[in-house]
């Protein structure tokens, strides 16, 4: 089994994020101009480029170590299917080698990952594969 250089917490918390991220729409009514208390706050699902939880997200894996967005890479390659834990260490590599590429590192390693669709359930899929319990380190308040 491989060690993680990532908390789980801290997968945890990329898979929340990312699934609230996930859930946005283009804008349905643009123009709207109406109070958002009247119309029960359906606009906080548009995807607009102001949205908080996609900079939210995206500071968080940038502030990152290598190894660590390594790491969340190559777990959601492995939630995606593309190989399997046993071989863990192969995906690792390629990981590594699609970073050496990379002019900017950080920054590409983000756009990667938050363009990747269903990015949440891919790295819940990568965690469940390696047996890493992650439901219970659940990060953001239930409300």
């Amino acid at each position: 089994m491989p060690e993680l250089s990532i908390s789980a917490e801290k997968v945890t918390f990329i898979i929340e994020k990312a699934r609230e991220f996930d859930v946005k729409e283009a804008a349905s009514d643009p123009d709207s101009g109406s109070n958002a208390s009247d119309d029960n706050e359906i606009d906080v699902l548009d995807d607009t480029t102001s949205d908080p939880v996609a900079a939210e997200l995206s500071g968080f894996i940038f502030a990152m170590n290598e190894d660590e967005q390594l790491d969340l890479v190559t777990l959601m390659w492995l939630g995606r299917g593309d190989g399997t834990v046993d071989e863990w260490d192969d995906l690792r590599a390629r990981a590594i080698e699609a970073r050496s590429e990379y002019k900017k590192p950080r920054h590409e390693a983000v756009q990667y990952l938050l363009g990747e669709p269903m990015l949440g359930d891919l790295l819940a899929d990568g965690m469940d594969e390696l047996g890493i319990d992650w439901t219970d380190e659940r990060t953001t308040p239930v409300v």
